[in-house]
C-alpha cells in the first residue's frame, strides 16, 4: 500500500459516495487506475464494506450503553455459544475482549432503560455470566469510523 491508496482510503472514510472521478482528481490519477486501486482495496479486505452512517438519535435508538461482561467460563466452547447469541441480539454494536479486570465490553444502542432492560434480561437469560456492569452514556463527545491514515 502506496501513499496514493492512503488518499484514496482517507477521502473513502470520509464520504464512500464520492465519484471514482473526484477521487482520480484529488489523488493525481486517472479513473480507471484509480477505479483498479480502489478494486484492489476491495478485494484485499482493507476495504470491508462502504455503509451509510445513520445518526441514533434521528432514529430512536440514542441511549448508548456500554456493557461490561465478566465470565468464569473461559472455554472455546462458551466463547463460540456467548459470540453466537450476541450475534442474534441487533442492540449489540459492537464487542471486544479485553485485557484486564473484565473480559468483554458490549456497545449496545438501545432506545429506552425498558428496552435495555429487556436486551440485559435476554443476555443473563441465554449464557452464565460472572458479572455484568451497565454504563450509559451522557453524550457522544467524539465519534468517527475514520482510522487515521499516514501517507
Amino acid at each position: 500500500m502506496d501513499s496514493t491508496d492512503l488518499k484514496i482510503l482517507a477521502i473513502l472514510q470520509e464520504d464512500a459516495s464520492v465519484a471514482v472521478a473526484e477521487i482520480a482528481s484529488r489523488v493525481n490519477l486517472s479513473q480507471t487506475p484509480c477505479w483498479r486501486r480502489i478494486q484492489r482495496l476491495e478485494a484485499s479486505g482493507v476495504i470491508r464494506r462502504r455503509v451509510a452512517l445513520v445518526d441514533p438519535a434521528k432514529i430512536g435508538m440514542d441511549i448508548s450503553v456500554f456493557v461490561a461482561v465478566e465470565t468464569n467460563d473461559h472455554s472455546s466452547e462458551w466463547l463460540g455459544r456467548f459470540a453466537d447469541v450476541l450475534s442474534r441480539m441487533p442492540e449489540v454494536m459492537e464487542v471486544h475482549r479485553m485485557a484486564g479486570d473484565v473480559d468483554y465490553i458490549l456497545r449496545v444502542s438501545v432506545s429506552d432503560m425498558a428496552a435495555y432492560d429487556e436486551f440485559y434480561r435476554r443476555l443473563i437469560d441465554e449464557i452464565p455470566l460472572k458479572n455484568v456492569t451497565s454504563r450509559f452514556a451522557m453524550e457522544r463527545v467524539k465519534f468517527t469510523t475514520a482510522y487515521p491514515l499516514r501517507s
